[in-house]
């Protein structure tokens, strides 16, 4: 329990310079996921092993996150297209698997979000749903701006834990439905 009060410790000292450091990466609406993507990367690495450089690897993490959004981003738009007759056709179809998609995960947040604690909750979703800034909830909330900002983090790692559990889970139970589907049914024909 010690390493994790040791790295969220250093995270919070660092937050500030992580974040003047990202935003020298990329767009200024990607740089608060960033940070908080860095303290969760580096969160999961303490726990498989023991972080000597607590600050150095925040800051290595940091960069190679930006660098993998901005080359994902770059990715994305420099891919080249099909051709140009199936094009509609395509897209109809991508836009119903992305709609789907959308809603299945949309309803995986709500449940996620439903597990964490009260005051967790409020600061997440004002945040991640809302857009509001660390300063302004809270003010509304009546809470320190590290307060806010722990809570934040701390609701971010608790829903990708979640999400991820059960995205797994809906996943194996889909692949056991497919392959029963699969399987073909032997009928006996009684004479």
């Amino acid at each position: 329990m010690a390493r994790g009060l040791k790295l969220a410790t250093t995270f919070t000292e660092l937050s500030t310079h992580l974040r003047r450091f990202v935003s020298r990466i990329v767009l200024p609406d990607d740089v608060e996921d960033i940070v908080q993507e860095t303290f969760i990367k580096s969160y999961e690495a303490d726990l498989k092993q023991d972080i000597q450089f607590t600050r150095s690897y925040m800051l290595k993490t940091a960069k190679h996150l930006a660098l993998n959004h901005i080359a994902k981003w770059d990715n994305k738009f420099s891919d080249s297209l099909c051709d140009d007759h199936e094009l509609p056709k395509l897209l109809k179809s991508i836009q119903l698997e992305d709609e789907y998609t959308s809603k299945e995960r949309f309803l995986l947040f709500c449940r996620a979000t439903e597990q964490l604690s009260l005051t967790v909750r409020k600061c997440f979703i004002l945040k991640k749903v809302y857009g509001m800034s660390q300063k302004e909830i809270a003010q509304q909330l009546q809470l320190s701006q590290s307060t806010v900002e722990k809570h934040i983090a701390k609701g971010l790692l608790q829903t990708m834990l979640y999400m991820r559990e059960h995205s797994q889970d809906e996943n194996e139970q889909y692949k056991k439905h497919d392959t029963a589907a699969q399987k073909p049914t032997i009928v006996s024909v009684a004479k």
